[in-house]
């Protein structure tokens, strides 16, 4: 006789196939996969017949998605990158939660009735963006390395904080009618900041070296199942040990070990080793989404769900938007963050549980909530999309003149490879890319930039540079550099998926372009030096053990020849 399947096993399982087969559906309707997710959800959960899956293990998976995500985002991420938007994240964040918390507060206030400390928690609830939805949608539209990437990111963090102290507040809101709320008030807020303090301290001084030094004596074992292993105990651990012991949240746990671990020699690997995870754990947070969705309260409260989606729209992608500008950002980069962060999502359902079980907000306000989360969610997509083809005109307004100023350099107006022919496109000008430059400009051959950070390129316009703002991984801004015409493609991007995009569009432009593409691991050096026409890989890394053994062979006496055949021998794997 069969036995059941376990509640736990089938519920992964359901998860994990009707995830893949919806967010394929959607791929194949030119939606994004988010929206066959959310679909999948809809139909495992309690609110649609047929099988439920345990709502209570799904939702820990998804705060594991949440957390993978963000420890991968912060392996990519340096902290000088993230102080380099401190500047605009911490005023415009603290600014576009402010404007939110106030509209959610007159929207409870007027159309709900609530006293005023409870709208405050509505408010609040309503002013805080989902991370997961905004990283994984401008990493769709590949714009999570770039200067957009940093501010979202920057923003979001901010937000997060903001979230550890208002789980905080609530309590001293829902007591504020005892008269006792205002000591209260001050000193949890104390408390959630000595503890974040104390966090940040623990994982500066200690976890900057152990972390790295333990993932280093694991990866000296050569088993890559432990490696593997390693890197998903230290997010987890990290993430866990921060809310459990000073009070952070889960992900903002795990992306500060991203942070620590992308500073060392194995954050590449230690990225690489946790993507698969990463991706399929995100997933299951959109899917967890769609198992809050009742198909029979669609109906139901349609004006305060209306008000609710309003005031994210307006308040949250609007108030980021007007922050930007405010703050001078350039107006194609300000619109990409406000369509990307036009939504609410996780941490606004906890808010609104949290404020529930406490007391200061009824329960018939989750479904406004939840519905203006889904639907915002499912415009962001469309948002972001809106925002980039809006991007133009804004930037041709009069009274938007201050970004071109003289303090700021315009780019050319004309095409930058207009008349070239046998030249070299350089993708990237950071530290790599910036020396291959130099090095073309001192011999005067032609070369045109794709930089991706405004600032950079407007930079490298004034020193006379041919440059390309824009993506690199877009047809359009690589097709602004005439590849077709080009004779060389140097691709000096950190990040190993949007090189390969790059190199893609290269050889559907001109498959008779030589290629030099930099990478980060072994694993990726090999897939590349497989693929036609890459004509020269170069793994930073192993390219400065070369240059030095280059060196210590001619100081010893090897003529300059043999030495530099024994380089070419062990850069090709021929050493033996």
């Amino acid at each position: 006789m069969p036995h059941a399947p376990d509640p736990l096993l089938a519920t992964v399982v359901a998860c994990i196939l009707l995830a893949f087969v919806f967010g394929l559906a959607a791929r194949a309707l030119r939606l994004p996969a988010l929206i066959g997710y959310i679909v999948a959800g809809l139909l495992i959960s309690p609110n649609t017949p047929g099988f439920v899956a345990d709502q209570r293990m799904v939702g820990a998976m998804a705060e594991i998605g949440v957390a993978l995500l963000l420890f991968g985002i912060g392996l990519h991420f340096r902290p000088a990158d993230l102080l380099a938007v401190w500047r605009v994240a911490v005023p415009g964040a603290l600014a576009q939660i402010a404007l939110a918390v106030a509209a959610g507060t007159v929207l409870g206030v007027q159309l709900f009735g609530l006293p005023v400390a409870s709208a405050l928690a509505l408010g609040l609830a309503l002013a805080i963006s989902s991370t997961a939805v905004a990283t994984t949608t401008l990493e769709a539209r590949g714009r999570l390395g770039g200067e957009a990437g940093r501010i979202a990111l920057g923003w979001l963090v901010m937000q997060d904080l903001v979230v550890v102290f208002g789980l905080v507040l609530v309590p001293v809101l829902a007591g504020a009618a005892t008269g006792a709320g205002g000591h209260s008030l001050a000193a949890g807020i104390g408390q959630a900041a000595l503890s974040l303090l104390a966090f940040t301290a623990v994982m500066a001084l200690a976890g900057r070296r152990l972390l790295p030094w333990a993932l280093v004596r694991v990866a000296r074992t050569g088993s890559r199942e432990l490696f593997t292993l390693a890197v998903m105990a230290v997010a987890l651990g990290v993430a866990f040990a921060a809310s459990t012991l000073f009070g952070v949240s889960f992900a903002l746990g795990a992306f500060f070990a991203g942070v620590v671990l992308g500073e060392s020699d194995v954050g590449h690997q230690a990225a690489a080793e946790s993507a698969p995870l990463q991706r399929i754990f995100s997933a299951i947070f959109f899917v967890s989404v769609g198992m809050l969705l009742d198909p029979a309260s669609f109906g139901s409260q349609p004006l305060a769900t209306a008000a609710a989606m309003l005031v994210v729209l307006l308040a949250v992608g609007g108030g980021v938007l007007g922050a930007l500008l405010l703050l001078r950002v350039a107006p194609r980069t300000a619109l990409t963050v406000a369509g990307s962060m036009a939504q609410i999502g996780e941490f606004s359902f906890l808010l609104v549980e949290v404020s529930a079980k406490e007391g200061l907000l009824p329960a018939e306000l989750r479904h406004p909530v939840l519905m203006a989360a889904v639907g915002t969610i499912l415009l962001t997509p469309l948002t972001l999309r809106a925002a980039e083809a809006l991007a133009p005109r804004l930037e041709r307004s009069a009274r938007l003149a201050w970004w071109r100023g003289e303090r700021r350099p315009r780019l050319a107006t004309l095409r930058p490879a207009a008349g070239l022919s046998g030249h070299a496109v350089v993708v990237g000008t950071g530290r790599v890319g910036a020396v291959v430059l130099r090095a073309l400009r001192r011999h005067g051959l032609p070369a045109v930039a794709i930089e991706a950070d405004r600032a950079a390129a407007e930079a490298l316009s004034a020193e006379g540079v041919r440059v390309v703002w824009g993506d690199a991984a877009r047809p359009e801004v690589f097709a602004a550099t005439a590849p077709e015409r080009a004779a060389l493609l140097v691709v000096a991007l950190p990040g190993a998926v949007e090189a390969r995009q790059v190199l893609a569009l290269g050889r559907a432009a001109n498959p008779g372009m030589h290629v030099i593409v930099r990478t980060h691991s072994d694993e990726e050096a090999a897939w590349l030096e497989a693929e036609d026409g890459v004509g020269l890989v170069l793994m930073g890394e192993r390219e400065v053990a070369l240059g030095m053994a280059d060196y210590a062979m001619r100081r010893l006496g090897v003529e300059a020849a043999r030495a530099q055949a024994t380089v070419d021998a062990i850069r090709a794997g021929r050493e033996a």
